[in-house]
């Protein structure tokens, strides 16, 4: 089939790779794509939010199968023009895709649904996040309603801190703070039926040891050693089905990836947050370790047939993820400046380009992932750094304690 990849981050070269492995995958058009996608399939010009022009290049492209990587083209609609055309698409319509798109929305869904979350407030003005903070006390916990690439959520000791975001923001929900370690699961669903893949962990912030502001993630690694073994089957009955129900229940049948993001927390399995796509870099990871046709199987939750598809298989062992980061990420990253090393196995582009000259150039915050697989968490991290030591890019960063004493 031929297949229409949306996107160009490290979460599109992550599923470029795969799809580009599954034999029944005969073209493979990544729109805009980047550097290191370009080595596995044709990259063609887009605006990806662009709801008309994503579903007329689908059109033109013959596309058999569309996958949209990022939130923002599916909070845009983008999966709903396309489908308008009758091509069978991998990733939520609009209205769906509010799950990510509004926290205020993923908090209502969850309620109505008994799904296990924080309880939260949602605040408009100074009075309101002023309450919430007073209500729920230290660490503060301050999310941006709308997308913010995530970057938008503020935990902290600290109340003038986030008072002054919540200040920043249009909108914010305000909520209590969970404790215990967090877990990513992608869950991919048609509709109807939903299959989970292996559960994650990435680390958010900037600094090692857990310091300093939210990225968008600097690393993740799979499997989880350290889990119940009834981790999945219980985020499967006790988040995903019901949350998907509630969906197909309100007219909006979710097809796509239900990222659901958790705390195992002392008071039991409690939902963070829901995405509405894979989710970046721990998706690096795991797809290192599928086996599975990845094209043959969004394919299928695309068109409806996944309870017909089968179970998921899986290569043994782990996989680890580095992300190697731009000077001033997360803040306004320092662009421009060569990159060397990208070539080597293992290693996605996030945010990359060729200059005039053909060099290739860092031109985002986050710069590369560089996935390592192993026996063990332990042997998949040494071979991560192995191929992050390789990297050469002025000012650029990554966290050393990736998946440590795992």
């Amino acid at each position: 089939m031929r297949v229409l990849l949306i996107g160009s981050g490290g979460r599109e070269h992550a599923l470029a790779a795969a799809l580009a492995a599954d034999e029944s995958v005969t073209k493979l058009i990544c729109a805009p794509g980047n550097p290191g996608m370009a080595a596995l399939g044709e990259c063609v010009p887009v605006n990806q939010t662009d709801p008309a022009a994503v579903a007329s290049l689908a059109v033109t492209s013959a596309a058999d199968l569309v996958i949209v990587g990022p939130e923002a083209p599916l909070v845009a609609g983008v999966a709903d023009a396309v489908r308008a055309k009758g091509i069978p698409v991998y990733g939520p319509g609009g209205e769906a895709a509010r799950i990510e798109g509004s926290k205020a929305f993923a908090k209502e869904v969850m309620a109505a649904a008994g799904v296990p979350t924080a309880a939260a407030r949602v605040c408009r003005t100074r009075e309101e996040a002023e309450a919430a903070l007073d209500e729920f006390g230290a660490p503060y916990v301050v999310k941006d309603d709308g997308l913010a690439a995530g970057k938008g959520v503020v935990v902290t000791e600290d109340r003038e801190q986030a008072l002054a975001h919540a200040l920043d923001c249009e909108r914010v929900v305000i909520e209590e703070y969970l404790d215990g370690p967090e877990v990513s699961l992608f869950v991919i669903a048609d509709g109807t039926s939903a299959k989970p893949m292996l559960p994650a962990q990435d680390f958010k912030r900037i600094g090692e040891g857990g310091t300093g502001p939210n990225t968008g993630g600097m690393g993740a690694y799979t499997p989880l050693p350290w889990a119940p073994d009834d981790l999945v089957a219980e985020v499967m009955e006790r988040v995903a089905k019901p949350t998907l129900a509630e969906l197909a229940g309100r007219g909006i049948p979710f097809v796509g990836t239900l990222y659901c993001g958790l705390a195992l927390t002392s008071k039991g399995l409690k939902v963070v947050e829901f995405n509405a796509r894979f989710g970046d870099p721990e998706i690096q990871a795991v797809l290192a370790l599928l086996e599975t046709p990845l094209g043959q199987l969004l394919y299928a939750a695309a068109t409806g047939k996944l309870a017909d598809f089968g179970s998921l298989w899986w290569r043994e062992g782990a996989a680890v993820c580095v992300v190697v980061a731009n000077e001033g990420y997360p803040g306004t990253p320092v662009t421009g400046r060569p990159l060397y090393g990208a070539d080597a196995e293992g290693v996605l582009h996030a945010g990359t380009a060729l200059d005039a000259s053909g060099q290739l150039i860092a031109t985002g915050g986050r710069v590369l992932g560089c996935v390592g697989t192993g026996k063990s968490v332990a042997q998949a991290r040494q071979e991560a750094y192995a191929i992050t030591e390789g990297i050469k890019l002025e000012g650029g960063y990554f966290r050393r304690d990736i998946a440590a004493n795992i």
